[in-house]
């Protein structure tokens, strides 16, 4: 089979992140990752397309730079995550009495996400629907692998519909075409999301699945490998930032730094950490504030437990809450903060873990593709690699390697010729030299480096000229004169 390439962008509302997988077959190498900060995203959805549009574009033109490839066509992308409300749905279809299919089965979850009635067509969309159970006019409530291959003359299915508004879908479609990048597929990332961080034991025994995003926190819950319920607040890892700098007086971009490099919760259990002095400096690098990491966690914390306890009621709210033998699995951007994974255990009294990309893909030279702030890019790729006819963009080419000149070997490199004196040869461009002004400016320049030079011992006599000596021509007169001179010497040595 023949390799493909898939490209996922996760419009998050603190940062984009662009991804590029290779495909072959059920292998799946990410060959690229990148994280940009994102600006007119809230909550996690496209608010203002024009501002998502600049940083979008910048990402997009340095993958395609590194990946040296004309275009990336197209991409898949995720929904928002919030604004987002489920409903309960029914289908049924009537059989001859057959063996039940899988392509009845898929037909039926069609014909109830595209049947539901939706109260506020104008403004609002279907973002995705999950089977519950099936059943027929002998068995009730049967998962999808039991109902194929029944025989009944019914097949009914339950499902979960999720509902979001319209305008978000509608905002990231104009930011696309601008960029003149087709859409190739939506994903409601809470089920793409869980797919890629949790085990199969774990959504068939009970699991909540907390994301702690930065404009939205969301929980999904699943049993019996099915997922049974989802909701999300509007707080997130933004939030806290928010606190940091309205509570210190700093910059927003530094409280994100401060976060990202000293955050944590649980300020009593920070041990040697929690005595550290955090000192800011000005544009003069003189010092004008401190800071204190237990102060520091203080604040955090605050808006941590806030956050937590809404996701601990909506776990309530679903009606598992009693039923998570695996208790719940964190992850998210947010996740990354330090005890935040033993501040959800304290608060809940679940097990908690923080749920990292499993590593159902290879990657190399991508860093942060294995973080918990990565898993809605891998999750869109796992999804979107069972399409087999989806490529989003053509084979990248290999770099060029710049070829380095030969470097001729030592006695190969010619020697410049160094002018003659006058009784010897011509200069190289026809004209006479003269030769005691030759002789006397190679001797300064000689006595300038290395001082007077002692007399020689006189020569002896020199060896009579060959016949096929070079002479060169400076005159008639003094060219015959040489000739007759050195055919006499050749006669005498004769």
């Amino acid at each position: 089979m023949e390799e493909r390439y898939i490209a996922s962008i996760d419009l998050g509302s603190s940062k984009l992140a662009l991804t590029v997988a290779r495909i072959d077959g059920e292998n799946v190498q990410v060959i690229y990752y990148k994280e940009t900060p994102s600006d007119g995203i809230y909550y996690s959805y496209v608010r203002n397309p024009m501002k998502v549009e600049a940083p979008l574009s910048a990402a997009l033109k340095e993958a395609e730079n590194e990946l040296n490839i004309k275009k990336i066509r197209q991409v898949v992308v995720g929904l928002p995550r919030y604004y987002v409300y489920q409903e309960t749905a029914k289908g049924r279809i009537e059989r001859d009495g057959s063996c039940i299919t899988q392509e009845e089965v898929e037909s039926l979850k069609e014909f109830a996400l595209n049947s539901y009635p939706i109260d506020d067509e104008k403004n609002e969309v279907l973002y995705g629907a999950v089977a519950q159970s099936f059943s027929t006019e002998d068995c009730f409530q049967q998962v999808e692998g039991d109902i194929v291959g029944m025989v009944s003359n019914i097949l009914e299915g339950n499902f979960k519909v999720f509902i979001g508004r319209k305008r978000p879908l509608e905002n990231i479609d104009v930011v696309m075409n601008h960029l003149d990048v087709a859409i190739a597929r939506k994903y409601f990332l809470p089920e793409v999301v869980a797919k890629a961080v949790l085990s199969s034991e774990e959504m068939e025994n009970g699991v909540a699945l907390i994301d702690f995003g930065a404009g939205a926190t969301s929980v999904t819950v699943y049993k019996g490998k099915i997922m049974r319920y989802y909701g999300a607040i509007p707080f997130g890892g933004k939030a806290i930032t928010n606190d940091i700098h309205t509570e210190c007086g700093i910059s927003e971009s530094l409280a994100e730094n401060i976060k990202m490099a000293y955050g944590a919760c649980m300020p009593d259990k920070l041990q040697n950490l929690g005595e550290k002095i955090i000192q800011f400096h000005n544009e003069k690098d003189v010092p004008y504030k401190q800071l204190s990491v237990k102060y520091l966690s203080e604040i955090i914390s605050a808006r941590a437990a806030e956050i937590v306890n809404a996701a601990l009621y909506l776990i309530q709210e679903s009606g598992y809450a009693d039923d998570l033998r695996n208790g719940v699995v964190i992850t998210g951007g947010g996740a990354n903060l330090t005890n935040l994974a033993n501040f959800v255990k304290e608060l809940s009294g679940y097990t908690v873990r923080t749920g990292y990309p499993r590593h159902l893909f290879s990657a190399t030279g991508c860093p942060g593709i294995y973080d918990t702030g990565a898993v809605s890019s891998i999750g869109m790729i796992l999804a979107a690699k069972g399409d087999t006819h989806l490529n989003c963009l053509d084979k990248p080419r290999p770099k060029p390697v710049p070829v380095e000149e030969p470097v001729l070997p030592e006695e190969e490199v010619p020697a410049q010729e160094e002018p003659m004196p006058q009784d010897w040869n011509n200069a190289k461009d026809g004209t006479l030299i003269d030769k005691e002004e030759f002789g006397e400016e190679k001797k300064e320049k000689k006595e300038g480096k290395r001082g007077p030079k002692e007399p020689k011992a006189p020569k002896g006599p020199r060896r009579p000229w060959p016949v096929w000596t070079k002479i060169s021509k400076i005159g008639e007169s003094v060219g015959e004169t040489l000739f007759k001179l050195t055919e006499d010497m050749n006669n005498e040595s004769v």
